[in-house]
């Protein structure tokens, strides 16, 4: 099978690549750059992307690749600190900027060579995504310059014949106009893809994978009703039908009604489903915990104590499976990447556990992926289309301390400003919409008299796949009627807000 390897440096938008190359049809998997020449050789790619990093090349303690790897006659591409860490490897020299033109940041007026295999058929000039404060103080040797911007003579570097290519900007991004051309440049053109990558084909390369490392074994799934864990149910259930035992735990953080409309939704499926009510027990380990990271922490550890207690009573389970997808690794700071926030479905086992192994079949893909392959498996729209929820529920959802009372409250406010969206028809316009309940009360006046009741803030984006995302431009009579139905139905509630911040510089969840 044609694949492409991208070797991580801890960049942000690293995960970005891997999308762009699939939207190409383009097979391709994310690994550390640590990985050494002879996994390379193994591997096989037709073509390698260094991504993008937080550090200086030039340090000694910096991220570096064996030099080996641009004799294997294989394409290369470097963006951002990919870039200078192929001139910097092959004799050139990189050197922090020493005014402030030669750094350059946002968006930029770019000039391309269109001679250039990657930037044939593009126009000669656009802007690109700029974020680097390095500079290439020289390029190495049989390099030409493909690019460059008012402040900076090398932009992009070429070596047309050995077929390696940096650029100091981010094609990846949605900044960067014809950054997807020249990804597809890169592939298509210089590597010779031929684009037949299909999601049917990561199904049924999926599922043989699950059946060769599960063979005669059991698993126990997380089964929230969401897509993630949705679409990880049905292609285990596809792999390994009634060996796969799935766990839905009621923690007393759900959304409205969800728990039973879990349970009926997956009332047909070869698999056994155990319901657990653990309502009790989740709220009073979070009682008197205000820290979000602590919130998402206590109830991954909860999550894993659960499933040991199931496990047990079920008797010998050797595999868990979680539906953890690309967004959850990267935001908990794969490989050289910074930790944004941690997710309650990343960072292994504890050493007490009692299971074999972790299974991820859905690491590798990013949420609109998810979506293709759910369809793929058969599964209806209406979960495939299930708005996303965290694993923690609305534990995230509540600021401050969790209790009872308040997941009542936010639990009703948000079914109200559900149901207006999808009264409107935009549910489907939409990529991800809820309430969240602050901290903070304020003063207001009903049925003649004074309150001090909480803020409920509203929340909509929309977004290709998570790693950014702009808030919805929802019409102002749909959140008048959300706005009303709250203040008048939900006992607690005075004031409504809407919360217009896109990501970055905010994240989707409040917590």
């Amino acid at each position: 099978m044609e694949k492409v390897l991208i070797l991580d440096f801890g960049g942000q938008y690293n995960q970005l690549i891997a999308r762009r190359v699939r939207e190409c049809h383009v097979y391709c998997e994310v690994r550390p750059y640590t990985m050494s020449l002879e996994e390379i050789r193994d591997f096989d790619p037709m073509g390698i992307i260094f991504t993008g990093g937080p550090n200086s090349v030039y340090l000694p303690d910096s991220p570096q690749v064996d030099p080996g790897i641009f004799d294997l006659n294989v394409p290369v591409l470097g963006i951002c600190y990919g870039c200078q860490l192929i001139a910097h490897t092959l004799g050139g020299q990189v050197t922090e900027a020493q005014d402030d033109s030669a750094r350059e940041y946002g968006k930029t007026k770019t000039y391309y060579d269109t001679t250039c295999p990657l930037f044939r058929g593009l126009p000669a000039e656009g802007i690109s995504w700029m974020s680097h404060g390095d500079y290439m103080a020289k390029v190495p040797e049989g390099f030409t310059l493909a690019a460059h911007s008012d402040a900076c003579p090398n932009v992009a570097i070429a070596h047309v014949e050995r077929r390696i290519y940096g650029v100091q900007y981010h094609p990846e991004v949605n900044h960067t106009q014809y950054g997807t051309q020249m990804i597809r440049n890169f592939l298509f053109e210089i590597c010779h893809a031929s684009g037949d990558w299909t999601m049917a084909d990561y199904k049924e390369q999926a599922i043989r994978q699950v059946r060769e490392k599960v063979q005669d074994g059991r698993v126990l799934l997380a089964l929230s009703g969401g897509v993630d864990s949705s679409v990880c149910a049905a292609l285990l259930a596809e792999a390994i039908g009634p060996q796969l035992i799935c766990v839905f735990v009621d923690h007393g953080l759900m959304r409205l009604n969800e728990g039973d409309e879990v349970e009926q939704a997956f009332a047909k499926w070869d698999m056994k489903m155990v319901r657990v009510n653990a309502q009790d027990r989740f709220l009073g380990r979070l009682a008197g915990v205000v820290d979000p990271d602590r919130k998402r922490k206590i109830i991954g550890e909860e999550f894993i104590h659960v499933f040991q207690d199931e496990a047990k009573k079920i008797g010998a389970v050797e595999f868990l499976a979680q539906g953890t997808i690309y967004p959850d690794v990267i935001e908990s700071g794969a490989g050289a990447a910074a930790v944004i926030k941690s997710h309650h479905n990343v960072g292994g086992l504890p050493s007490h556990v009692d299971f074999k192994e972790i299974l991820e079949p859905l690491r590798l893909l990013f949420k609109d992926e998810v979506r293709q392959l759910g369809r793929e498996l058969g599964l209806p729209d209406y979960l495939v289309d299930r708005q996303p929820f965290p694993g923690p529920g609305l534990a995230i959802r509540i600021m401050g301390e969790v209790t009872r009372e308040k997941a009542d409250t936010l639990r009703q406010a948000d079914f109200l400003f559900r149901q207006e969206v999808a009264r409107a028809g935009l549910d489907h316009q939409l990529s991800q919409y809820f309430a969240v309940l602050t901290d903070t009360r304020s003063v207001g006046v009903m049925g003649d008299g004074r309150t001090y009741d909480n803020v409920l803030v509203l929340r909509a984006v929309t977004t290709d796949d998570f790693m950014t995302a702009d808030w919805a431009r929802i019409p102002y009579e749909v959140l008048d009627r959300a706005s009303v139905a709250i203040v008048n139905q939900v006992r607690g509630i005075n004031r409504v807000c809407y919360d217009i911040t896109s990501k970055p510089p905010a994240t989707v969840e409040w917590e």
